[in-house]
């Protein structure tokens, strides 16, 4: 097992929409380190979720920090108003990104933490020349749009080599994993490297969610 220590990001996506607010506080009582948010415009990936408002709506009562994924398909021109409204952590997708260094730059300047997600079918390679301006690198284990897909295996392979470049590198990136985390699959992704755990309905689908999370983190 590994022995670095475990973040863990419930996603909203997983909660109950009509009790928002004990779902939220659930988390953060079971030790979340940040609430997950995933937005989704319908054109980038086909699914349609949370926006802008919800966001601020979240920020005015979390005790933790936003960590807002926006799977969009212009998000040059979104990012920055999504830190304004709050999230903390903003993580674009390389594939939507026109211009990764500039954006990562705004992200930092305007006071959020700049990340980068990255699906399975694209390249590591994708991120050599921003990785130095990023604090995360959301690491996709499923293809972005929904929630409850399966894991897929060989992104364990990535998430290594993720690993062994970060570390080549002397940064201290957060290596976060997204999709298909639950019982059968944790171990193996926490021995390839990764350092926070993105959770749906292993955490909010959980009888026991403060067992749930306890076995998330290892």
């Amino acid at each position: 097992m590994t022995n670095h220590s475990i973040e863990l990001a419930p996603s909203i996506l997983a909660a109950d929409p009509m009790n928002f607010m004990k779902e939220i506080q659930d988390a953060e009582n079971c030790g979340a380190d940040l609430h997950h948010f995933d937005v989704m415009d319908g054109h980038f990936v086909p699914n349609l979720t949370y926006g802008l408002p919800l966001v601020a709506k979240f920020k005015k009562v979390a005790k933790i920090p936003l960590d807002v994924h926006i799977m969009i398909q212009n998000p040059d021109e979104m990012a920055i108003k999504y830190v304004e409204a709050g999230a903390d952590v903003l993580v674009f997708h390389v594939e939507a990104a026109r211009h990764h260094h500039m954006l990562a730059t705004s992200i930092r300047n305007a006071g959020g933490r700049p990340g980068v997600a990255i699906n399975p079918g694209t390249s590591l390679s994708n991120l050599d020349a921003i990785l130095e301006d990023l604090e995360v690198v959301n690491v996709m284990t499923v293809n972005p749009g929904f929630g409850g897909q399966k894991f897929i295996t060989s992104s364990l392979r990535k998430i290594e080599s993720l690993a062994n470049l970060i570390a080549k590198r002397g940064l201290s990136v957060v290596i976060q994993v997204d999709g298909g985390v639950n019982v059968e699959t944790v171990a193996s992704i926490r021995n390839a490297g990764a350092t926070r755990l993105v959770a749906g309905t292993a955490f909010y689908g959980a009888e026991d969610r403060m067992q749930a999370a306890k076995m998330l983190r290892g």
